[in-house]
C-alpha cells in the first residue's frame, strides 16, 4: 500500500519516524501552496508602468492586488445627472438672496449642485454646516465662515477646471470638484500648515528645520519647510550642477545653497508618496538633471506645481482672517494650504481617473455652463 521508498526507509531507519513525516509534510505543503496559487492567483504579482526605455530602470511597479482593490472612496462618490435647462426656467439669482456665485444657474440645477456639495463636504452636518440652523429665508446670510470659505472654494474649483486644463485633464477629461479634496469630510485630508522653525527646540539655524521626523517631511531627516518655500514662496526647485566645484558663494549673488538641494529632495520625496510613484515617473534615470530627457509626466507635474502655487497664494492663504482660531495652524496660526496629496491621496490620478466633472458643468467654468444629455 505504501511507496517502496517509504518501506525501504523503515527497514534502514526503524526508529526514525520524523524523516518521512517531514518529507511528506513538505511535499504536501508545496502541493497545497501550488494549488492556492493556481486557484487564487499570485498575491505578490506586480505590473509595471514603463516610463522610459526598457533596461534603464525607468518603470513604476505596482502590486496587481492593490490595483484590483482601487480607491475605496470611489464607492461613496455622489453624482447626479444634470437637468437640461429650458427657456423661461427661473434662475437662482432671481429667487434666492445674496447669490454671489452660480447665480445664473437654473433653480433646479442650483439646488442639485447644493445637494451635491453637501454630500461631498458635510454629509453628516447637512446644509446647516454653511447656512446655519435657520429657515431657508436665512440662507443668504454670510455670518458663518464656512459659507464664506465655500464661496471662494467654488471659484477656485472653477478656476482649476477652466485655466489648468493641461494638468487636470492631461490624459483625458476628469476635472475636479469639491469631492476631489474633501471626500465627505468638512476638512480635507492632507492639507498642511507651517511647522518650522519648530518650537521647543534647542537646535539653532538650519538644523531646526531638518533631522526631525515630521509629517511634512514624510518622516525623513529632510527639511520640513519645503512646501512653504517651494509651493508658496516659489523658490527654485531644480538644483543640480555637474561640476564638483563652482564659482561663487552659495547664498550670495543668486547661487543656490545646499539647503535648496535638500528642500528639492524633500519635495521630490513628497511628490512620490503623494502619487504612489517613484522618481522615474517624471525623470529619466540616466539624466535627472536634463529637462530634454524627462518623461511626458514631467510637464504635467510642472503645471501642477504652478497650479498649487496659485491656489495657495490667491485662494487659500488670503482666507486666514476668515477662519476661527481652531482651524488655523498650531505653530504659526496660518491658513490651511494644499499640495499634491490633498487631491491625489496616493494615486497617480485623483479618484484613479474618475471623471468628476462630467455631470457638473457648473464647476467647470465661471461662465454659463454648457449642458449635454
Amino acid at each position: 500500500m505504501l511507496p517502496k521508498w517509504f518501506n525501504s526507509w523503515n527497514k534502514e531507519n526503524p526508529t526514525n519516524i520524523y524523516g518521512p513525516a517531514i518529507a511528506i509534510g513538505v511535499v504536501g505543503g508545496a502541493v497545497f501552496l501550488a494549488a492556492l496559487l493556481v486557484s487564487w492567483g499570485q498575491p505578490f504579482a506586480t505590473t509595471s508602468l514603463q516610463a522610459g526605455p526598457r533596461g534603464t530602470g525607468m518603470s513604476v511597479p505596482e502590486f496587481k492586488a492593490d490595483l484590483a482593490i482601487g480607491d475605496p472612496t470611489i464607492e461613496d462618490y455622489y453624482t447626479d445627472d444634470p437637468i437640461i435647462p429650458t427657456a423661461g426656467d427661473p434662475l437662482a439669482k432671481d429667487i434666492y438672496q445674496n447669490v454671489q456665485v452660480l447665480g445664473d444657474l437654473t433653480e433646479d440645477n442650483f439646488n442639485r449642485l447644493m445637494n451635491a456639495i453637501t454630500a461631498w463636504v458635510s454629509p453628516e452636518q447637512g446644509c446647516a454646516y454653511c447656512h446655519g440652523d435657520g429657515d431657508v429665508e436665512t440662507y443668504g446670510s454670510d455670518d458663518l465662515y464656512t459659507k464664506v470659505v465655500s464661496l471662494r472654494m467654488i471659484q477656485m474649483t472653477q478656476n482649476i477646471n477652466e485655466n489648468w486644463d493641461g494638468h487636470v485633464n492631461a490624459n483625458g477629461q476628469v476635472g475636479v470638484n469639491c469631492s476631489t479634496c474633501h471626500r465627505g469630510q468638512p476638512v480635507p485630508s492632507n492639507i498642511w500648515f507651517k511647522n518650522t522653525p519648530l518650537k521647543n527646540t534647542n537646535m539653532a539655524g538650519w538644523s531646526a528645520v531638518q533631522n526631525r521626523a515630521t509629517s511634512t517631511s514624510q518622516a525623513t531627516s529632510l527639511p520640513s519647510d519645503m512646501l512653504e518655500k517651494l509651493l508658496v514662496d516659489g523658490e527654485q526647485i531644480t538644483v543640480h550642477d555637474l561640476e564638483s566645484r563652482v564659482a561663487g558663494v552659495p547664498g550670495d549673488e543668486g547661487y543656490q545653497t545646499i539647503q535648496h538641494t535638500e528642500r528639492t529632495y524633500s519635495l521630490m520625496n513628497y511628490f512620490s508618496n503623494s502619487l504612489g510613484v517613484n522618481c522615474v515617473f517624471c525623470h529619466n534615470s540616466r539624466a535627472f538633471y536634463d529637462p530634454e530627457q524627462v518623461t511626458p509626466q514631467w510637464g504635467t507635474a510642472s503645471l501642477g506645481i504652478g497650479m498649487v502655487q496659485e491656489l495657495n497664494n490667491d485662494y487659500l492663504i488670503p482666507l486666514q482672517g476668515t477662519y476661527p482660531a481652531e482651524r488655523l495652524g498650531v505653530a504659526h496660526g496660518d491658513a490651511p494650504k494644499a499640495a499634491c496629496a490633498t487631491c491625489h491621496k496616493g494615486y497617480q490620478k485623483p479618484y484613479q481617473g474618475l471623471n468628476v466633472i462630467k455631470d457638473w458643468p457648473e464647476l467647470a467654468t465661471s461662465s454659463t455652463p454648457v449642458y449635454s444629455e
